[in-house]
């Protein structure tokens, strides 16, 4: 009797774990289905860049001088958190959007996303890409990257503009045991989409964005659904990375860079939250030549609430670091002046004791000859 009722306790618990997983599967493919019916993010726009770990889409625009744009590192975010800057933007510069790896139109492999691994894609972006050294403009989450790619190489980023980067306490933070268990899970391919789209949907999105605004009537129905099926494009894929930012395998702790950064760095930060000009100010502290902007009555997305103050703020910033070369140039040039007006007076003074020496040695050679005919005259 016993081993009957072990035997119906497990068929039982079997099936019942066959149908919620059945359930699960399906509950996801509906979830997918209905976030990118709408189809309002069209890959064709992009360029694509085939780097090692998958193809990253970007878009190229205007002239001048290259300017890079970095999103924030969110499974919901991709290049359209630039749509109200890139045309004010590239009438002087430029402009390169990227969708980072996990995100929008780029690949979304199976693999632990790290912050050396968004590192090394900023950095062979520019390198193979823009071929230059280039200004950047980050956002929220993708700040500390951009940080770590100037400290390895100063040959790629110019001046850093960062937009509500994150506090440094939490950044130092590090995955544990419990971190890999919980990311294990989430990689699951039923139970761990399931647990996702629990966490990312079109509810939990829109609430996400009211904490963001600080004017909420300004968030629309196309931005949620943009974010809503940018979070479950190629069959809810994000979730690798959503696992990775959940167990802080994407923290990165930049103290150790912000002491030998030499760049010119400044910071925009949204005021109406309070934590975004305290995590300002512990990077100012650390290094104090940062240079901190203020935009009131914004939160964590300034540059998408208020788009012309934020232009103005990157404009002045720029004007200002324009102003600071042109002063270190003007003093150089007039170094110059001064040095070559010493040299001058060096070289005619030179050439006066030349002469000088070359009437002398001129008289020694006719003492020379009236001395040889006098002995001459003896002999």
């Amino acid at each position: 009797m016993n081993n009957l009722s072990i035997k119906k306790k497990l068929t039982f618990f079997t099936t019942l774990a066959g149908v919620s997983l059945g359930a699960m599967h399906i509950a996801n493919r509906v979830l997918e289905y209905i976030s990118t019916a709408d189809k309002l993010i069209n890959s064709d726009e992009y360029e694509y860049y085939n780097w090692r770990f998958g193809k990253i889409a970007y878009k190229k625009t205007g002239e001048g001088s290259p300017l890079l744009l970095v999103h924030n590192l969110n499974v919901c975010s991709s290049s359209y958190e630039w749509r109200n800057n890139i045309e004010e933007l590239a009438k002087s510069h430029t402009v390169y959007t990227i969708d980072l790896l996990g995100c929008g139109c780029s690949d979304r492999p199976g693999l632990t996303y790290t912050n050396y691994l968004y590192v090394e894609l900023i950095t062979n972006f520019i390198k193979h890409i823009i071929g230059e050294k280039t200004d950047v403009i980050v956002s929220g989450e993708s700040c500390p990257f951009v940080l770590m790619a100037c400290a390895n190489d100063e040959t790629i980023i110019n001046k850093v503009i960062m937009i509500n980067p994150p506090n440094l306490v939490g950044l130092a933070k590090i995955p544990t045991k419990r971190s890999k268990f919980i990311k294990n899970i989430l990689y699951s391919p039923i139970l761990g989409t399931f647990i996702y789209n629990m966490y990312v949907n079109k509810k939990t999105i829109a609430h996400a964005l009211c904490s963001s605004y600080y004017t909420q009537n300004e968030i629309s129905e196309k931005d949620i659904l943009t974010y809503f099926e940018a979070a479950h494009k190629e069959h809810t894929n994000s979730k690798y990375l959503f696992a990775c930012q959940k167990t802080r395998y994407t923290n990165a702790n930049v103290l150790h860079c912000l002491n030998k950064l030499n760049n010119s760095i400044s910071i925009i930060v949204g005021n109406s939250n309070p934590e975004n000009s305290l995590a300002a100010s512990e990077y100012q502290n650390y290094l104090p030549s940062i240079e901190i902007a203020g935009m009131a009555k914004t939160k964590q997305l300034p540059h998408i609430e208020k788009c012309d103050e934020f232009i103005e703020n990157v404009e002045i910033y720029t004007d200002a670091m324009d102003a600071d070369l042109a002063g270190i140039l003007k003093d150089s040039l007039q170094g110059c002046k001064l040095s070559y007006a010493k040299i001058c007076e060096k070289i005619q003074s030179s050439v006066a004791l030349l002469a000088a020496g070359s009437k002398m040695l001129a008289d020694s050679a006719l003492v020379s000859e009236d001395l040889c005919r006098w002995f001459g005259g003896i002999l």
